[in-house]
């Protein structure tokens, strides 16, 4: 088989959309040609889409025995909407949730139509899949396929100096803290905001909101100018760049008084204090709160948290629900719900046998369960209906 990938989300940008496409291709490359065609950054974004077209039409030109095109997300797609004029070879497009939910009329009535053109769609969720047929989606051309996530993070060796190194750094006692840890953009469907308003003040004083992920505490010129649009231009604005609108919520609630000494904010870190935080963690969790628009398409992080031995706590709602399997690789509770987030969350922390029981059952599910090579499988029998 002979595949050409064209993907705008590839490294050495960071994020589960590159990392999923980066995975994709490589374990493809395995047993299969492969071409592909990725923004890297060495041009601007706009110039890169400019040149589209013609580099496309050149490696068409230049290898003739192409079985399958696959576009990685459903802008990708959009951007690729005359390719499938130009060629008889099979296209399949992959959605992640956003790119099938965006709220924009122009979107939703003219560009999800023709993105029905092409001849099959790959989803990362259930939840995905549930949202292109609402939308219209053949059934028989919508397949679900799950991400995966790499084994190899449960094999990271744990620093046994990194506790008394951040704890030094930081003035916090981690020896002595029950720690809750989240990650991620500061978005608003992840529920930072909710979570630091209605969770973390019923915190005992051992309690450590642990967040990693950056925050911009100056808003950029580009993201003011955004803001001062009308309302719901803006929104699609920030939802299409992935603008952190939860930012200004996050700062208010981190210089709250009453609940300081219950968070530590560490920004962006390293890959390498990533997996020593993840260890470090008692619990983590997914406080996704439903945004009109924004759906979460599935929710790696999930797994690459259980695979450092942190039992997940999450909201039971879109993609989420096909990362973490409640009672098996986590626990799901409902989004929004103050009185059931802090009484698990409490119940867990302080029953020291269900945590170790919880953390070793999490990790073990998700080994079994979730790789990217179970993904590329997956791609590979979608891939066989087309050839």
């Amino acid at each position: 088989m002979e595949i050409l990938f064209i993907t705008h989300k590839y490294p050495p940008y960071i994020g589960g959309m590159e990392k999923q496409s980066f995975e994709l291709i490589r374990g493809m490359s395995k047993n299969h040609k492969v071409h592909y065609l990725a923004y890297t950054g060495k041009l601007s974004k706009v110039a890169w889409f400019r040149n589209l077209k013609r580099e496309v039409k050149d490696i068409l030109k230049k290898h003739t025995s192409i079985d399958i095109i696959h576009l990685n997300d459903g802008l990708m797609a959009a951007a690729c909407i005359w390719l499938k004029k130009h060629t008889d070879i099979p296209i399949i497009a992959t959605y992640h949730g956003l790119d099938i939910t965006f709220p924009s009329k122009i979107f939703q009535n003219r560009i999800i139509k023709k993105l029905h053109r092409f001849d099959g769609g790959i989803c990362v969720s259930n939840a995905t899949s549930d949202a292109c047929i609402e939308r219209g989606f053949d059934t028989k051309k919508i397949f679900t396929v799950l991400n995966g996530v790499d084994h190899d993070l449960a094999n990271i060796p744990i620093d046994p100096n990194f506790e008394t190194k951040i704890s030094q750094e930081t003035g916090i006692d981690f020896a002595n803290k029950k720690i809750v840890m989240t990650m991620g953009r500061a978005v608003q469907r992840k529920g930072f905001s909710w979570f630091l308003k209605n969770i973390v003040p019923h915190f005992d004083k051992d309690m450590l909101f642990l967040m990693v992920g950056p925050i911009n505490k100056k808003t950029p010129l580009s993201h003011t100018l955004i803001n001062g649009l009308p309302m719901g231009i803006n929104t699609k604005i920030q939802l299409l760049l992935g603008i952190p609108t939860d930012t200004k919520a996050i700062i208010d609630a981190l210089d709250n008084p009453n609940i300081k000494d219950n968070i530590y904010h560490a920004g962006k870190v390293s890959f390498q204090h990533l997996m020593q935080y993840l260890a470090l963690a008692d619990v983590f969790v997914m406080p996704n709160i439903k945004v009109d628009g924004d759906a979460e398409g599935f929710g790696l992080v999930a797994l690459e948290a259980s695979l450092r031995g942190a039992p997940v706590i999450a909201s039971g709602i879109e993609g989420i629900t096909d990362a973490v399997i409640d009672g098996k690789n986590g626990i799901l509770l409902p989004t929004g719900d103050v009185s059931a987030w802090v009484n698990s969350i409490k119940s867990l922390l302080n029953d020291n046998d269900r945590l170790k029981k919880l953390s070793k059952q999490t990790k073990a599910y998700t080994l079994q369960h979730y790789s990217w090579e179970k993904m590329v499988e997956g791609y590979i029998e979608v891939f066989k209906n087309y050839i």
